[in-house]
């Protein structure tokens, strides 16, 4: 325990005034004094237990509304969006060199579909293959920046297709490939005498640089990624059912209150 104890120092070091505590402390004010004024009052008229009932009934039953609008639109505490996940970083001569990828689908890519520039699909997939290019948390990554290579070409496969997109059930795997290739290097001479490497871009201190040019010698990178849908809706639905439970505990709870109390008074009465 003890060890746990300091184990959780630095931790609780860590935490600042903004925006942790004043977002947990703003958000306990609010609970207490909107779920608490409305016990406060239902507690003074019908009593502390029935009270108790009536607001926390009222809380899960409008808790249930609002999760189901999360659930069905996807907005507030919402799961992982979907993704494009790297598989493997394939190196081959040219762009029709895929045959080392361990992913079988992948080692002919005349099949797949050929995503065009200024397509909104291409921008997300490159951006994904951006990442794992140029990440600095894999010794993998064969480039330092990404102004280092160019894409080549873009392309997708499998998946749902139009409307099915949007129907729930088994999704198909669905894959993308990012084909790029080095950039011949740009150096900027500041000395006149100054030569030029071998097989580089030169230019002179102050002028515009030159667009880039590939490097036919380099090998072609191969990104291979796979779609990850996520589970965006997940949480948003664990709170529409759980509190839809509560909603449906607490009012049978009251229900059987009423049943009682009405047998009760039918009792009295009767006497």
């Amino acid at each position: 325990m003890t060890a746990r104890l300091v184990a959780a120092l630095p931790l609780a070091f860590e935490l600042t005034w903004d925006p942790f505590m004043r977002g947990f402390l703003a958000v306990a004010v609010g609970v207490i004094v909107l779920c608490g004024s409305t016990y406060l009052l239902l507690g003074t008229n019908v009593g502390s237990r029935l009270g108790f009932l009536v607001a926390f009934a009222g809380l899960m039953g409008w808790m249930t509304i609002m999760g189901l609008q999360w659930w069905v639109y996807g907005i507030g505490l919402v799961g992982d969006v979907p993704t494009w996940h790297p598989i493997e970083i394939v190196t081959g001569d040219d762009e029709s060199d895929t045959s080392a990828a361990q992913l079988e689908d992948a080692r002919d890519l005349s099949t797949w579909e050929e995503v065009p520039e200024g397509d909104t699909r291409r921008g997300e997939i490159q951006a994904a293959a951006d990442e794992a290019l140029v990440s600095e948390d894999s010794s993998a990554a064969p480039f330092e920046e990404t102004g280092d290579y160019q894409a080549l070409d873009v392309y997708e496969v499998g998946g749902k297709e139009g409307i099915a997109k949007r129907l729930p059930g088994p999704h198909p795997a669905h894959y993308a490939v990012v084909q790029v290739q080095e950039v011949v290097e740009v150096v900027t001479l500041t000395d006149p005498e100054e030569e030029c490497p071998p097989g580089a871009q030169c230019i002179e201190f102050g002028t515009t640089p030159p667009r880039p040019r590939l490097d036919e010698s380099a090998p072609v990178q191969t990104v291979v990624m796979e779609r990850d849908l996520g589970n965006r809706r997940f949480p948003p639905a664990l709170i529409t059912i759980g509190s839809a439970i509560l909603f449906g505990v607490t009012c049978s709870a009251l229900h059987r209150r009423d049943k009682a109390s009405d047998a009760a008074r039918g009792v009295s009465t009767s006497a």
